[in-house]
């Protein structure tokens, strides 16, 4: 597997970001996802990676940087026909090794409740993630959550 910088290009990652898209409007009540669409990736901001196996997508995954010491995860999708094979682990260990690179002292993401959202929160909460407060321009409602890890 490879993962690179992704500038948003390919009919392979936006095929993918509109299905991440799909699914967030699908599981989560109206107003209340907060995921970025192409345009919102494609700020100076926000760094996107996709892994990839010879011509197959296999999943995404981008940090947005808040500030000098702080990041918060975006956009975390894998593929369907790549689900349970490590994708998003080795997307989140590339993101989390990146943020240390850049010399982040937080890592912080926002998510959702419900069936949907447990794999994710599961990887999130393995890796050492811990629930908290809302940040950035989040507010706190019954759906979602948020979860920090300090670096």
């Amino acid at each position: 597997m490879d993962i690179r910088v992704d500038d948003l290009s390919s009919t392979a990652t936006r095929s993918l970001l509109r299905l991440h898209l799909a699914g967030m409007h699908a599981n989560s009540p109206a107003g209340q996802v907060f995921a970025l669409d192409l345009s919102g990736l494609a700020t100076p901001a926000v760094t996107v990676w996709s892994a990839w196996q010879g011509d197959d997508i296999c999943g995404i995954g981008a940090l947005k940087q808040l500030d000098s010491s702080s990041g918060e995860i975006k956009s975390m999708r894998t593929h369907p026909d790549y689900l349970r094979c490590g994708i998003a682990s080795s997307l989140l260990e590339h993101i989390i090794g990146e943020a240390r690179a850049r010399g982040l002292r937080r890592l912080s993401l926002e998510t959702g409740s419900g069936p949907a959202f447990e794999p994710a929160l599961a990887l999130y909460r393995r890796r050492g993630f811990v629930d908290g407060e809302a940040f950035s321009h989040y507010q706190r409602s019954q759906f979602n959550q948020f979860l920090h890890l300090q670096l």
